[in-house]
């Protein structure tokens, strides 16, 4: 173990990586409420849409793409790049290292449907404090609570 290497770290060189782009998208209701799309996959968790880079496709485009695929929605507005996040994974057998860029996109129209096809049971709106509490994972409330703060801060301008 190398000192920086810190007791049950992974070595960086035995796991392979992976990039994938994934998109949070909102919706600002009439009455000014602004609700965040959730999705539901196979394994009953909530978060974004995201999936892999398909080759030499730049993350915009990939997160744009996946947030299509999976919800159905058209007509997307990116707003921007929110942030990287990245997690270590066991499948069949190998040590993954998944990157995912996540980007703000705003839905004006359209009613996202589950692409079961894609592995999505459900999409949700929710207001930000109940989105919060109903993604499972604490790196994708993070990166709730940055795209939260961007579309605050496009409000201001």
């Amino acid at each position: 173990m190398t000192r920086r290497q810190k007791k049950g770290q992974r070595s960086p060189g035995r796991a392979t990586r992976e990039t994938s782009a994934g998109g949070v998208v909102f919706r600002r209701a009439p009455e000014g409420q602004v609700r965040f799309l959730l999705i539901r996959d196979s394994y009953k968790n909530w978060g974004f849409p995201k999936g892999h880079l398909e080759p030499a496709e730049p993350p915009a485009d990939a997160a744009r793409r996946e947030v299509t695929e999976e919800t159905g929605l058209q007509d997307l507005v990116l707003h921007g790049p929110i942030k990287v996040i990245d997690w270590y994974f066991r499948f069949r057998g190998k040590t993954i290292h998944k990157y995912c860029h996540f980007f703000l996109f705003e839905s004006r129209h359209g009613d996202p449907v589950p692409e079961e096809a894609e592995g999505i049971t459900a999409c949700v709106w929710q207001p930000f404090d109940e989105a919060r509490q109903t993604i499972s994972y604490d790196n994708a409330r993070d990166v709730l609570r940055q795209a939260a703060e961007m579309q605050h801060a496009l409000v201001q301008t």
